[in-house]
């Protein structure tokens, strides 16, 4: 079986590398934009089109890799992605002028999104019900690692034209490096065992689920045969999807435009701008600020890691949804009646305590939760809807917030209020409408969704 003498730490690791890529493609743009702008004498539409265009891509690889892979399987689409993402890497490290990098990057969110939509499903169809929770908080975990290894590519690189070649290249290039390993990596990592038992490999599921649950209370046999009920379910298609599976629709939807409306790639992308911008630093500096509050964001999602299974899901996405909204609504009022240079150091305390509420809480839970509320005969086209939800609210953040911070003549409290709007509507969403998942299994969570319907049918 090709579970067999792979470490469990090793899958799990592997299988999240398409969050280190999706983390590190998405960050290094913030550093590299301003010297390709220079290099290839862009105006600033065109820098702006670059950084987006890779949000174009990622839209359109997260719906359109759910059916291929309920039709392929995860782990055949997860290859498919890091042969996307070395092409896009490659690409983006010779491009020579605005059209070709453009192309690159369209590429690169193909993978991206591809990523995005597969890996959530494919940990969770992997991981035992009890740990579940950290397991799959492995996939934020790699995209704040990426992030922040692509902070550090930024730095390490910068004004250095190693060989005769611009440093902006070595930075885009530098994720060759990741990608690799995730192609590798992809060649050896076991199919979900949920997949297999679909398509009639009962014994290979065996063998994956014998493999990794060896050293866990879990009885294998019983979760097979768990799995083989609901693998009976009739193939799901999109009536499926808006008759008894319209809850987690909602669910996902709503959990993955809240994630990216409260704001947090605003920070991401463009933290240096906004302290440049508003409170006059120098670019070095500002970058380093960028730097700590990527290592702010990992520390806390390795802690979000650590807590994930000892509390229920609703009950820490209720307090980062506090936390954020606090947060930054202190902020934006702070912006607003004190002067630049007196909220300059509480504006930095201020987007620390948010990035924490964030990074424990809406960063890896809605990730986890969009693996974990789709039934089995539905999950990756579930999975591609969220997934592209997020890339959808991603690229309205991304693009409007330069101007938001424009309109409100360089306060960031203008933007900040906006993403506080959001931040207290997700107190009232999560309370509503997420139902709680933890410690259940897949199965488990699939046949309450079912037996809700049957009642909410006959009540009606």
């Amino acid at each position: 079986m090709r579970a067999r003498h792979l470490s469990i730490f090793f899958i799990f690791v592997f299988g999240a590398l398409g969050g280190l890529l999706f983390g590190f493609d998405t960050g290094i743009i913030s550093g590299a934009s301003s010297l390709i702008e220079n290099d290839f004498s862009l105006n600033i539409e065109q820098t702006g089109f670059i950084t987006s265009s890779v949000l174009i891509g990622s839209s359109i690889g997260a719906l359109s890799i759910g059916t291929l892979s309920d039709k392929f399987g995860r782990k055949r689409l997860l290859l498919v992605a890091s042969i996307l993402f070395l092409i896009g890497s490659g690409l983006s490290m010779t491009a020579v002028g605005f059209v070709s990098m453009v192309t690159a990057r369209i590429i690169l969110g193909f993978a991206v999104g591809s990523a995005s939509a597969l890996t959530p499903a494919y940990l969770a169809e992997l991981a035992d019900a009890p740990h579940r929770g950290s397991l799959g908080t492995m996939f934020q975990l790699m995209i704040t690692a990426g992030i922040l290894l692509a902070y550090v590519s930024n730095l390490g690189f910068l004004h250095h034209n190693l060989l005769g070649i611009r440093d902006w290249r070595w930075m885009l290039g530098s994720a060759l490096i990741p990608a690799a390993i995730l192609f590798v990596g992809s060649l050896i990592l076991p199919e979900s065992p949920r997949y297999l038992v679909e398509k009639g490999d009962v014994d290979e599921a065996r063998g994956v689920l014998h493999e990794l649950r060896k050293n866990t209370n879990e009885d294998p046999d019983k979760e097979l045969a768990d799995i083989q009920k609901i693998a009976n379910q009739p193939k799901g298609g999109w009536k499926e999807l808006v008759t008894f599976a319209r809850p987690a629709v909602i669910v996902a939807i709503g959990l993955m435009l809240l994630q990216q409306l409260v704001g947090i790639n605003s920070v991401i992308y463009f933290l240096p701008q906004v302290f440049i911008k508003g409170f006059g630093f120098a670019e070095s500096n500002a970058i380093w600020i960028s730097v700590g509050i990527g290592v702010v964001n990992f520390l806390c999602t390795i802690l979000a890691y650590q807590i994930m299974d000892k509390f229920n899901r609703r009950t820490i996405l209720l307090f980062g949804s506090v936390v954020m909204a606090i947060s930054i609504g202190l902020l934006s009022v702070l912006n607003f009646t004190l002067s630049v240079q007196t909220a300059a150091v509480p504006t930095m305390i201020l987007i620390a305590i948010y990035i924490f509420g964030f990074a424990v809480s809406w960063g890896p839970i809605c990730w986890l939760m969009l693996g974990e509320i789709f039934p089995l005969n539905v999950r990756g086209v579930g999975n591609s809807i969220g997934s592209a939800a997020n890339w959808i609210g991603n690229f309205i953040v991304s693009q409007f917030f330069l101007v938001l911070l424009n309109m409100f003549g360089n306060n960031v409290g203008g933007p900040f209020a906006v993403f506080t709007f959001f931040a207290v509507l997700s107190i009232f969403f999560v309370i509503y409408m997420v139902p709680e998942t933890r410690g259940k299994t897949l199965e488990a969570i699939e046949m309450e969704m079912r037996q809700k319907a049957v009642l909410k049918k006959s009540a009606n």
